[in-house]
């Protein structure tokens, strides 16, 4: 990854630090967080920690001081910095000016080493990344120890005191908020999806889709780089008899699902490669590549409504798409390109079976992007117009009739490039239309 020139060593920095940390903070940047993103990213956040007692006032250090402390080049920085922000132990704002941007990175508190254990995502992580072995034994020895304690009688509020109404807007719980620990940045799922999944077969939706659930699957989702189909998959598989969710089980599924779409066991956190970053900052030129960006982008249920002009999808169209979805392993952005062109080909009407149909053949074409899927159906349009639009031959029988010069010199002129014509003009006449509608269910 290139990352030379991201910053400059002229540019300054600030630190603030967000809340106090925990008493046994170092524990859990050592043990817990360091085989997660590594020495350099750990040894960032002491160094910025540490340089909050020499700041002055308004007066911020340059970058290259930060070079001196840590004896790294500035892109090594640079690298810990993202790897901070991507744990959730940093955030960073930029100050822009016509000299040089100033920067204000803001420590976040550290999980302490039990609220690092419940988190479901980090202990999977750290799992993968240390073994078995070590991983037992950190779980171990931080592990709180419960006493006997016996009957809980402690007072509550109301039979102490006698109740009253304040006024919530003269309270200030900013003070309560400045200690609370910064959660990994997890993409949330679509859970409307899962909601019919598990109406279609009678599970109670509010059992299994409770707040703690909805974060374990973000979570796993993420971790595992799992489809949302995947995780419906997951979490059938982990119901109890009384329809809840086993964490444990669901957990395994997962993993298991990963193992079987990338043929290995090892989950690790690693850096994006170049290409990866890229893509964040690429700008749509033409109105096709805004529309394949889009359909990367969004789901298929959003897609249904944008088409819809901002009205709510119907019960029927989620059910046929979640189930060839399912059933054809397509991705996403595949399932969004298959929709349009089905609508399109259909006056609008959603087809189950004409679906089923293309589905089945894209998948077997291992499709994986929406520019891919674009590029499939338009080559699978044209050849099928050219085979439709193809002179038949029959063998007639032999006439012994003179056919004059004239007339075969005139058959033999008639251009082929006409029908070709046709064909691409259809083609791109069939195309402008689906970027017709999808800008008009935009508007």
């Amino acid at each position: 990854m290139d990352d030379i020139g991201k910053i400059l060593p002229i540019e300054g920095y600030q630190v603030v630090l967000k809340g106090s940390l925990p008493a046994d903070y170092t524990k859990s940047l050592t043990h817990l967080y360091q085989p997660l993103v590594g020495i350099q990213a750990i040894s960032l956040y002491q160094t910025l920690f540490n340089e909050l007692d020499f700041q002055d006032g308004s007066t911020a250090q340059t970058h290259h001081t930060l070079m001196n402390y840590m004896n790294l080049p500035l892109d090594d920085i640079y690298r810990a910095r993202l790897k901070l922000e991507g744990i959730g132990l940093l955030k960073t704002y930029r100050q822009e000016s016509t000299a040089h941007n100033t920067y204000t990175y803001e420590i976040q508190r550290p999980f302490a080493p039990a609220e690092f254990f419940a988190d479901d995502m980090l202990t999977q992580l750290l799992y993968h990344h240390i073994g078995q072995a070590k991983f037992a034994m950190l779980q171990n020895h931080f592990r709180v120890q419960t006493t006997q304690k016996g009957t809980n009688i402690t007072a509550v509020f109301n039979d102490v005191f006698q109740t009253f109404h304040p006024h919530t807007t003269e309270l200030d719980i900013s003070e309560s908020e400045e200690n609370q620990p910064v959660d990994v940045n997890i993409p949330s799922i679509d859970f409307s999806w899962m909601e019919q999944m598990l109406k279609k077969r009678m599970i109670p939706v509010r059992k299994v889709l409770t707040a703690a659930n909805k974060k374990l699957m973000s979570q796993m989702l993420t971790l595992y780089d799992l489809a949302e189909f995947e995780v419906e998959k997951a979490v059938l598989w982990a119901l109890t008899d009384e329809n809840t969710l086993a964490a444990k089980e669901f957990k395994e599924a997962c993993h298991d699902l990963f193992q079987a779409k990338h043929q290995q066991a090892a989950v690790k956190l690693t850096d994006k490669k170049e290409t990866e970053t890229a893509e964040t900052d690429y700008k749509p030129t033409t109105k096709e590549e805004q529309l394949i960006l889009k359909l990367e982008k969004i789901s298929p249920k959003q897609l249904l409504e944008d088409l819809s002009n901002g009205g709510q999808a119907s019960s029927q169209d989620l059910k046929v798409i979640r189930d060839v979805m399912t059933t054809q392993g397509l991705p996403s952005p595949v399932m969004n390109v298959l929709i349009h062109y089905v609508l399109l080909q259909s006056d609008m009407k959603l087809s189950k079976a004409y679906m089923e149909t293309i589905a089945s053949h894209w998948s077997r074409a291992n499709l994986k992007t929406a520019a891919e899927a674009m590029a499939f159906a338009k080559n699978q349009k044209s050849r099928y117009q050219q085979s439709k639009n193809k002179p038949q031959n029959y063998r007639k029988s032999a006439s012994k009739e003179v056919v004059p010069d004239w007339f075969k010199e005139r058959k033999k002129k008639q251009p082929d490039v006409q029908q070709n014509n046709a064909v691409t003009t259809e083609s791109n006449e069939e195309f402008a239309a689906l970027l017709r509608e999808f800008s008009d269910g935009k508007q």
